[in-house]
């Protein structure tokens, strides 16, 4: 199959957020609310913290408690391990996917699920185009791309970085992205 321009301006637009922010705590209840939303599909790893911290910050506990307060859902949906997921996400309270395999559509449509939403009504927030944003995207959702929160990564993210920074850069050249990252 041999791809035209439109194809691959398509497939491009498939890895644009909706929204760029540097950090998830840019993100605010009340800008959720304004446009009707009712819940949160966030990345675990370098979105939410860093890939190697087991605990939530302070800071994340009532980023996340505002969120609950005012009556936004959280689910953490991320394609690492169940025992890194969970010893995170137990204690906090929020339910989780783990092995997601994003951007694969299952894990999204069962977070919808577990929140009794509409894609409308939720935002998907992540650091990496390849998964968060390509599958919140393919599932027709707004989605949000923060920063990651490291300088480092594992390996597979390691790969899926410098595929980003090639698609980043297109369309930067193209006029289609106007997000500058500072890390």
């Amino acid at each position: 199959m041999k791809f035209g321009k439109q194809e691959w301006v398509a497939l491009y637009r498939n890895f644009v957020p909706s929204q760029y922010v540097k950090e998830v705590f840019d993100i605010k209840p009340e800008t959720l609310i304004e446009k009707n939303i009712k819940g949160i599909i966030t990345d675990l790893d370098n979105t939410l913290v860093e890939w190697d911290r087991p605990d939530a910050t302070p800071k994340l506990v009532e980023w996340l408690k505002s969120m609950k307060d005012a009556g936004i859902q959280v689910v953490i949906v991320s394609n690492n391990k169940e025992l890194r997921v969970k010893s995170f996400a137990d204690p906090l309270g929020i339910p989780f996917i783990h092995q997601a395999r994003k951007p694969m559509g299952r894990a999204f449509r069962k977070a919808l699920r577990i929140m009794e939403a509409k894609r409308e009504q939720v935002v998907v927030i992540g650091d990496q185009m390849l998964t968060d944003i390509f599958g919140g995207n393919l599932n027709k959702m707004h989605t949000i791309l923060v920063l990651p929160v490291a300088q480092s990564d594992g390996f597979f993210t390691r790969f899926n970085r410098k595929v980003e920074r090639r698609i980043m850069k297109r369309l930067k050249d193209k006029g289609q992205l106007m997000w500058e990252e500072e890390n």
